[in-house]
């Protein structure tokens, strides 16, 4: 889908300098994927608080669990 955009060339060219990025679309591509993949971590940060919290489980058992190989008879 062809997009104009009125782009910074400096921001660009930095960024493509910056990211060894051979064209201007690599240089944005790559900081649009950067871009969503902070906000998402940003996402999770709203759930801090919001997951109840098990004492009594044991996840060292729980690895042993599925380490533990069941015969396929």
């Amino acid at each position: 889908m062809p997009t104009n955009l009125a782009l910074d060339d400096r921001l660009i060219d930095e960024a493509r300098k910056i990211g060894n990025h051979k064209t201007k679309k690599e240089a944005v591509t790559a900081a649009l994927v950067e871009y969503i993949r902070r906000r998402k971590q940003l996402e999770i940060l709203d759930l801090f608080g919001t997951i109840d919290f098990d004492p009594e489980y044991d996840y060292k058992k729980m690895r042993q669990l599925d380490r533990i190989e069941i015969d396929p008879d």
